[in-house]
């Protein structure tokens, strides 16, 4: 917008450039003309000094008056000495009327329309009263001629007045324009650098509360489990914080990736089912659970966007089984049907009063499940909320369907397009799973758990 404004001024600049040549070409040849008239050289003398004051008056008084359009007495004083400088001139010599080529405008610039008109009228009325006065009252050919020529001057002089306050008057209005776009844009600006902080505090909440706070929970319940166990089950009490320290190195690459803003490091390394498998089975180590992970459909390479929200998704709802349900089992199903991928968790825990496709928290419901909410403290479902918000920027849907004392279903399915940049999905669901015996540890835990 500063480019904007400054090209408006190179414009004006140059506009005020051209109008200058114009009126040093109107006063060369006006004076030219009256040195080569008949008249005696003294009124020759007095007509070409009388022009020639109008150039600094011009330079020093009219031409700030219309480069920054002000209007006050100035303009007034303005116009009067150029008509009385203009009225010496033609009444010594007529040859001075063809100065109104460059007096006109100036007045039409620099005082309003109405008064402009008025004053370029009585200017094209000076030759032929000059005219008159200097034949005694007498209306000979010469006077009509001149009259008529007036009458043209005045036409033209009217029009030409008309459109010089349009085009100024389209200038200021176009500057204005100019003037609130720059605004605009500032304002635009201003919002969206607000809407992208939003949005990443937004994301880095989410983050935050699907890794970092659901693996801190889970090293809080494991020490716990931990300083009961350090006398009575040593042995155990070890395998448990070996467990730990998993939770916490997988945290902690968790974090180093999504501040980085990249993908997360359980699909860099493998597929989503084997992802969702290891944390079907973290669930189970971390709170003796029996969960049963299943794949149903032939299993592809998914967009990574879909392949996040559905493992964030899991992450959510296995944290809140963990912390409200209290179940005794979930079953987690990945569906890969014809052109959407589904994720459904179930679990047997106490449920809470919702409907169909309805979802809610738990301090909302008076329950919980899948569906509540995984805050340590209660702080209003922001993990229901935010795993909605990531189905529904993949356009997918999500749905919790559950009922006091029958327990929770979560179910998140997202469209597929009818490819899939296999660049941008997780590797190939046939590789060899290299995490088996850390789950085989798992389930070893979880029997320790119960």
């Amino acid at each position: 917008m500063r480019l904007d404004a400054r090209r408006a001024a190179e414009a004006r600049m140059r506009w005020f450039g051209l109008w200058d040549s114009y009126f040093v070409i109107c006063y060369l040849l006006t004076t030219g003309l009256v040195f080569t008239s008949g008249v005696p050289q003294g009124h020759r003398v007095v007509a070409i000094g009388a022009l020639t004051l109008i150039v600094p008056w011009y330079a020093g008084l009219g031409r700030p008056l219309m480069r920054h359009r002000t209007s006050d007495r100035r303009n007034t004083v303005f116009a009067a000495g150029l008509f009385v400088l203009f009225g010496v001139a033609a009444a010594v010599d007529l040859m001075s009327a063809f100065a109104l080529f460059a007096l006109v405008p100036m007045l039409m610039m620099s005082l309003a329309a109405r008064a402009a008109v008025v004053t370029a009228v009585l200017g094209n009325l000076v030759p032929v009263t000059m005219l008159w006065v200097q034949g005694g009252g007498a209306a000979g050919p010469l006077v009509l001629f001149v009259l008529l020529v007036s009458l043209l001057g005045i036409a033209l002089s009217v029009l030409l007045g008309l459109w010089i306050k349009r085009v100024v008057r389209q200038n200021e209005e176009h500057a204005a324009l100019i003037d609130e776009l720059r605004q605009n844009r500032e304002r635009v600006a201003r919002l969206s650098r607000q809407a992208g902080i939003s949005a990443e505090r937004e994301r880095l909440a989410r983050e935050i509360h699907d890794t970092l706070a659901q693996s801190l929970i889970s090293i809080i319940s494991l020490v716990q489990a931990v300083d009961a166990e350090v006398e009575t089950a040593p042995a155990t009490a070890r395998e448990h914080l070996a467990l730990v320290g998993r939770v916490a190195k997988e945290s902690l690459v968790e974090a180093r990736a999504f501040v980085a803003d990249r993908t997360p490091a359980s699909l860099r390394e493998s597929s989503l089912a084997q992802a969702l498998r290891r944390q079907a089975d973290g669930l189970t180590a971390q709170s003796g659970l029996l969960v049963r992970f299943a794949v149903e459909g032939v299993e592809r390479p998914l967009p990574m966007a879909a392949g996040v929200v559905l493992l964030r998704a899991a992450q959510e709802a296995g944290a809140n089984v963990r912390k409200h349900a209290e179940a005794r089992t979930v079953d987690m199903v990945l569906r890969f049907g014809e052109g959407q991928v589904g994720l459904r968790i179930a679990d047997d825990g106490k449920g809470f009063a919702t409907e169909q496709g309805e979802f809610a928290t738990s301090e909302e419901r008076g329950g919980s499940g899948p569906g509540g909410s995984a805050d340590e403290d209660g702080g209003g479902g922001f993990g229901l909320r935010g795993m909605a918000a990531r189905v529904a920027e993949t356009g997918g849907v999500m749905s919790v369907v559950s009922e006091r004392g029958a327990g929770t279903v979560v179910e998140v399915r997202i469209p597929l397009a009818e490819t899939v940049d296999d660049a941008g999905a997780g590797p190939d669901a046939a590789r060899t799973d290299t995490t088996r015996a850390d789950a085989d540890l798992a389930g070893a835990l979880g029997k320790g758990r119960r």
